[in-house]
């Protein structure tokens, strides 16, 4: 059965196009890309990083399950050089879980929707760019309505091509 599942890119260490590139093209392989964002250049988001992230939402129709994405996503982030030195730290690519189709999951590991997606414009402004009137499936909300409810100030523009 396939699903199709939405995933934030990011990361603010090295080249971070090429690596963005990279995430984008090791994320396919999991299955067919139906929808990909423009690259967003974003502030840092829980006070501990430093520099600028370029971000990216894609969707994904996958057969894969849950579990399974999110060791393909955890080993390409090990892939692409990330260290998990820090919480919220410098990385150089993070791939986070946002959707995955309408299931809610709450494991130890594993919590989908994304947690804190309501909290962070650098999620929803290229989520509301790709899926505008998909709705959250606990929230009921869309993603353009959680975009504009969002309270997070910090600065996020698309990325001049």
């Amino acid at each position: 059965m396939f699903e199709k599942v939405v995933l934030i890119l990011g990361g603010n260490k090295g080249d971070r196009k090429a690596l963005l590139r990279s995430a984008v093209e090791a994320v396919s392989e999991l299955g067919e890309l139906t929808l990909i964002s423009k690259i967003y250049e974003t502030e840092a988001w829980g006070g501990v990083a430093k520099g600028l992230f370029l971000n990216q939402v894609v969707e994904i129709k996958t057969s894969y399950s849950p579990s399974e994405l999110l060791a393909f996503a955890q080993k390409t982030e090990t892939d692409l050089g990330r260290k998990r030195e820090e919480h919220w730290g410098d990385r150089t690519m993070d791939i986070d879980i946002i959707y995955f189709g309408k299931r809610v999951i709450d494991t130890p590991g594993l919590r989908i929707p994304h947690p804190f997606l309501t909290e962070r414009k650098f999620v929803l402004a290229p989520l509301a760019e790709i899926l505008p009137d998909f709705i959250h499936p606990v929230f009921g909300k869309s993603s353009q309505q959680m975009l504009e409810d969002c309270e997070d100030k910090s600065e996020v523009r698309k990325l001049k091509s």
